[in-house]
């Protein structure tokens, strides 16, 4: 099927705004919709609005001017409580940029919300979106659902006449990789990345198979450290990793223990990264690094890791067993079933091939 052509704003846009501001992982993922952008205007202004959470994940980015904090969780205090000031200051702080273009990445009422508060005379988002969000936009694109989610984004640029440009680089502060020199049990080592945690239970790869197969990276010399990450609510979930890393000094728990920028960082100098479908496992492709992402049941296809457009070192294995009748529902705890049938010898397998690549 011929795709539409579509001609270039003119004038071409001198301020502009990305709308994206969760959830983490997406947010990683959303840098190629930067780095269209930044190819097709390079003298723009191009600031980022993401949850004040998640701003580390994008803030090192060198075609990126100003990150615009979201700050969700008090404006929605607030709001529950009638307290006006807050989101009228938060209003007037959008328009005062003047912007000319906002692309919302998100398709969420909310993000289109905001994107009508900038006053940006060509606002960019699905025709599909949910929740009446297309009715706030003036320039919406028709995107199959099918499409992968970084492909549904950057068909937001075409519609704007951008050659999308898939670019998924992330880069970390100076600060966050000194940070990392000081950890002992990672510094000069090659370690590997342990990612078990997911807010869904059906993606959740038992802990169990998780600390079984840190030990045998660990026996084996695939990886002469373990780094266990995972956010502050989710240390119950990492509990046999934890436990191993108390008996173990070649074992880093770090989990809950990183900021944003912190979490990138041990990332990017991983020599492998294992995670379920996470944020994590999507910083790993931002930072090239090789991994084995274990998948149960949520669409590859349409949100599984991404690929770089230009040439280079990607390792990777996605592992996913899927057999008739199964739906891919990852809210429904019984699909947990799907997510166990990757065993931990092909994920040893998986990770020891990946690593050896070239």
């Amino acid at each position: 099927m011929t795709r539409p052509t579509f001609p270039p704003l003119d004038p071409a846009p001198e301020r502009i705004l990305i709308v994206r501001p969760s959830a983490l992982g997406d947010v990683c993922r959303s840098v190629p919709v930067l780095a269209s952008l930044r190819r097709a205007y390079p003298a723009a202004r191009i600031d980022w609005l993401v949850n004040d959470a998640f701003r580390e994940a994008i803030a090192a980015h060198p075609m990126l001017d100003a990150v615009v904090d979201f700050p969700r969780k008090r404006l929605g205090r607030e709001l529950r409580a009638l307290r006006l000031a807050g989101p009228l200051a938060f209003a007037r702080d959008l328009r005062a940029p003047r912007y000319d273009l906002v692309i919302d990445a998100q398709g969420l009422l909310r993000s289109a919300l905001c994107a009508r508060l900038t006053g940006a005379r060509t606002r960019v988002g699905e025709r599909s979106a949910p929740e009446g969000a297309s009715l706030l936009y003036n320039r919406r694109a028709q995107v199959p659902r099918e499409m992968h989610a970084v492909d549904r984004m950057l068909e937001l640029v075409r519609t704007i006449g951008v050659e999308p440009v898939r670019d998924l680089r992330l880069y970390t502060s100076p600060g966050d990789r000194a940070w990392l020199d000081g950890v002992p049990a990672l510094a000069g080592r090659r370690y590997a990345v342990l990612a078990p945690t997911s807010v869904w239970p059906a993606k959740r790869w038992a802990i169990d198979r998780y600390a079984g197969l840190a030990q045998r990276l660990l026996d084996r010399g695939d990886a002469e450290a373990i780094a266990v990450v995972g956010g502050p609510s989710e240390r119950e979930q990492c509990g046999a990793l934890v436990a191993l890393a108390e008996r173990d000094g070649r074992v880093a728990d770090l989990v809950g223990k990183t900021t944003v920028g912190r979490l990138m960082a041990v990332i990017e100098r991983a020599s492998l990264v294992v995670a379920n479908d996470s944020a994590a496992l999507h910083m790993a492709v931002g930072f090239r690094r090789p991994y084995v992402a274990i998948f149960g049941p949520t669409s590859i296809e349409r949100v599984g890791p991404a690929s770089h457009a230009a040439p280079g070192p990607d390792r990777a294995h996605v592992l996913q067993h899927l057999e008739p009748g199964d739906t891919l529902d990852h809210k429904h705890d019984a699909n947990a079933r799907i997510t166990a049938r990757v065993t931990p010898d092909e994920v040893l397998a998986a990770a020891r091939e990946c690593q050896m690549r070239p």
